[in-house]
């Protein structure tokens, strides 16, 4: 490639040609030339190069010039004073006549290419330092979108240049130790995709805030992708599981979140772009089909193996063609950076109370300050260091004051905002997204922003006690007592993927009913039994949904399938709803299908619900999301367990509901469990054996019915105690009758996360897994390893592997 080159088709770039045209469009080069054959679709272009930027800095002495001002800003000079004064220099220095006369020349081929004049274009700036493993300079150079004519072109990529030294790039520069004048700017030139007709967005290759890396996660809004990439929005988010990808049969499409997309941008009347309010239709529906979110999920899947690293696009969708496109391509440069053998934690220590404002969360930290209510970015010595940041909507110009705050909160945008990305990379906890915050946290209050208790980040009254730890997984031993995890938000269950877990013991579909599904689902089969006023919320909630069964058993597959993706291909122990008849009655529109019970407890719960006329058909809308999960999303490492079962004719009656609705033992590589819980459980363990392939004790339950104590009762606290002989004594006659006819057991609960010596009498009976909560699991894993070697002495570590189940590798499959 010769050196005096001002413009260069992309066709004839790659990533060796960082270094001329910048990071950005070096992987548009590399991607033209590279993945067209595997279907990836890049619009044609050209870049002008880093020798062309020179040409323009050479001219008049314009180099020295930007010197002294940097020197100025060193000695004390205001940035935006110093910015300014940059900006205005560049622009007054005319662009070197043969640029201007290979721009014009390149783009009239553009439209010929096109097939008409004066095409549309989008004007990138592209730095050449730009999208490096160790820098991320995104959106800190200005674009301009629906450029046309040759006249407005030159002006663009001129402001293009001068953009180069915006406050918050000299801020970036000067933070991360780069010399100014060896940064150069490219700019693209890229034929339009006319995603004002449709939609755009943005494609991480991992899940941006936990960094778990086999799924794929795209946002998606009407209109052109600038009110993604700027926060204007609340997206659609779509998470796609990698290894289902490899089958066709399969749909890898484990979860679905419509966002409220209230704005989106459009070409103007008269050139470049406005933003305009979406419909109530556009609202309420996806922006993306399945169809179209597994082939970008495809795309994103070639490019992340292409460049051997986790990757960050953009994606236009044309509305006159329906054609998909890549428009942008950059390496991840956040979780990427992420020390994989530390895991690092925060917990709110002190009771918060009822949230002041939320949304979704970004990063997993807590941050607490004074509110700080800006509209726009002021100059540093007016923003308290340590102040939380209360905005509507943040840009680039934000920046030097978001790296002050000690926590962010935004009215508007979702993950892939401005400023979900910022925080991110500066590790500050942020809550985006809130619709209402300026409006709700007064300037000056002091608040506590909390992003460490999964999707939802919450804004709490009061500066409330934290702490912080840093667990060394290097440093957690090997058992042959499996450890797994109780998990029950799916929004949090990818954060826990660097543990070096053995599964999950027990995910609880009660939260997810109640947190994401939030209503009873006989009320959504039987709408005529409800109220007047449960019918609107229930219209409301299931606003889209033409069969609301659906809404049901997306909502809880989408759930089930986060969960069981994030341990993939380790068994998830799935526990059908143990709903109470008082909690089911709370849900929205429950009351009419709930008796009044004196004691809930042990009244009709669990097993008896299944095949009983008033829950029968509410039981299979629950396996109608156990048998979508498994046979359609492809993840066989589900197993279906069953709680409160009290009776054998209980048990086959359950199973043959499952069996009736597709879920049956055996079938597809399908385990079905039951809770030990009640003493019958143990005293027929060989019976129910036969008809279940593994246990879960329950210890509060055993306990609450081995003593005849209801655990909820404070009066009988002190004789409530999972230790007595009496419940010991169950644990260790269960273990081995089961075991001795090839059946697993295992313990979920409280217990061996409070009392070292409880989890070395389970080592001691040979149980076969432990599952405890996500924050207690290197503390039992340690005293397993320890009461293993005081058991097995140093043969401990040796795998049980005998009856434990693990989906097939690399890839879910039908089987």
């Amino acid at each position: 490639m010769a050196s005096t080159r001002h413009v260069i088709p992309f066709a004839e770039l790659g990533r060796q040609d960082v270094g001329s045209v910048g990071g950005k469009n070096a992987s548009l080069g590399e991607m033209t030339a590279h993945l067209a054959g595997a279907g990836v679709r890049v619009p044609q272009g050209f870049a002008t190069t880093a020798d062309a930027y020179g040409e323009l800095l050479d001219g008049h002495g314009l180099r020295g010039r930007i010197e002294e001002q940097i020197v100025r800003l060193r000695e004390g000079a205001a940035l935006d004073e110093v910015g300014a004064a940059i900006r205005s220099m560049t622009l007054a220095e005319p662009l070197p006549p043969g640029l201007r006369a290979e721009i014009v020349s390149a783009y009239e081929q553009l439209g010929r290419d096109e097939g008409r004049a004066d095409p549309e274009v989008a004007v990138r700036s592209s730095a050449t330092a730009e999208d490096l493993p160790e820098a991320s300079f995104a959106g800190q150079q200005e674009t301009y979108l629906n450029v046309r004519g040759t006249a407005r072109l030159l002006e663009s990529v001129h402001r293009c240049y001068a953009s180069l030294y915006t406050d918050r790039a000299i801020d970036y520069r000067e933070r991360m130790g780069f010399d100014h004048l060896q940064v150069a700017l490219s700019v693209g030139v890229q034929a339009m995709v006319r995603s004002d007709l449709a939609g755009a967005g943005v494609i991480f290759t991992l899940d941006p805030e936990s960094g778990f890396p086999e799924v794929i996660v795209i946002s998606a809004a009407f209109g052109l992708g600038e009110t993604v990439v700027s926060g204007q929005v609340d997206p659609d988010e779509y998470t796609v599981f990698k290894p289902g990808l490899e089958d066709p049969e399969l749909d890898p499409l484990i979860d679905v979140r419509v966002g409220a997309k209230r704005r989106k941008a459009v070409y103007a009347e008269h050139g470049l772009t406005r933003t305009v309010d979406t419909t109530p239709e556009e609202r309420s529906q996806r922006v993306l089909t399945d169809t179209e979110v597994r082939l970008l999920a495809d795309w994103a899947l070639t490019v992340e193996g292409h460049y051997g690293c986790p990757m960050d696009l953009e994606w236009a969708k044309d509305g006159l063609t329906g054609d998909l496109w890549i428009v942008q391509a950059r390496p991840e440069t956040v979780q990427s950076r992420r020390a994989a053998s530390t895991l690092r934690r925060c917990r709110l220590t002190a009771v918060p109370g009822t949230p002041l404002v939320d949304g979704t969360a970004v990063g997993e930290a807590i941050g607490s300050g004074p509110v700080v209510l800006l509209d726009t970015p002021v100059d540093l010595d007016r923003f308290p260091a340590g102040g939380v940041l209360v905005t509507g909507i943040t840009d680039p110009d934000w920046e030097p004051i978001m790296k002050r705050a000690s926590a962010i909160v935004t009215d508007h945008g979702g993950r892939t905002s401005h400023a979900a990305i910022v925080s991110r990379e500066l590790g500050v906890p942020a809550v985006v997204g809130t619709g209402r915050a300026t409006h709700v946290l007064p300037d000056g209050q002091k608040v506590t922003v909390s992003c460490a208790e999964g999707g939802r980040g919450k804004v709490y009254d009061g500066l409330l006690a934290y702490e912080e730890t840093e667990t060394d997984l290097a440093g957690i031993p090997a058992t042959r007592t499996h450890v797994m995890l109780n998990l029950a938000d799916p929004s949090a269950a990818f954060r826990w993927w660097r543990l070096p877990a053995d599964g999950v013991g027990l995910a609880r579909l009660e939260f997810i009913v109640a947190h994401q599904v939030k209503v009873h689902p006989m009320a959504l089969l039987h709408p005529e039994r409800l109220d007047h006023a449960d019918r609107c919320a229930v219209d409301q909630l299931t606003e889209g949904h033409l069969d609301r069964t659906r809404y049901f058993t997306d909502r809880l597959a989408y759930g089930i399938a986060r969960i069981a993706a994030s341990r993939w291909p380790a068994p998830v122990v799935v526990r059908t709803s143990d709903f109470k008849t008082n909690e089911y009655a709370r849900l929205l529109g429950g009351r009419p299908f709930e008796p009044v019970e004196a004691n809930p407890m042990i009244g009709w719960r669990g097993a008896s619900r299944y095949y009983s006329d008033g829950y029968r058909e509410g039981f299979a809308l629950e396996c109608r999301a156990l048998r979508r999960v498994r046979d359609e999303m492809g993840l066989t490492n589900v197993i279906v367990m069953i709680p409160f079962c009290r009776t054998l004719d209980e048990a086959d009656r359950v199973l043959e509901v499952m069996a009736e609705e597709g879920l049956r033992r055996g079938e597809n590589g399908l385990k079905a469990y039951v809770m030990a819980e009640i003493p019958a459980n143990v005293i027929l363990a060989e019976d129910f054996a036969e008809r279940f392939d593994g246990f879960s004790i329950g210890s509060n339950d055993l306990t609450q019915l081995t003593l005849g104590v209801d655990r909820d009762s404070e009066a009988l606290a002190r004789v409530f105690d999972e230790t007595d002989p009496a419940v010991t004594r169950s644990i260790e006659t269960l273990v081995p009758r089961a075991q001795s006819v090839g059946r697993t057991v295992g313990l979920c609960g409280q217990r061996p996360s409070d009392d070292p010596a409880f989890t070395e009498f389970l080592v001691k009976t040979g149980i076969d897994s432990i599952s405890v909560a996500p924050d207690s699991f290197a503390v039992v894993k340690q005293h397993v390893a320890a009461a293993e070697l005081a058991r097995y002495g140093e043969g401990r570590t040796a795998p049980s592997g005998t009856r434990w189940p693990q989906a097939e590798q690399p890839s879910p499959s039908r089987q």
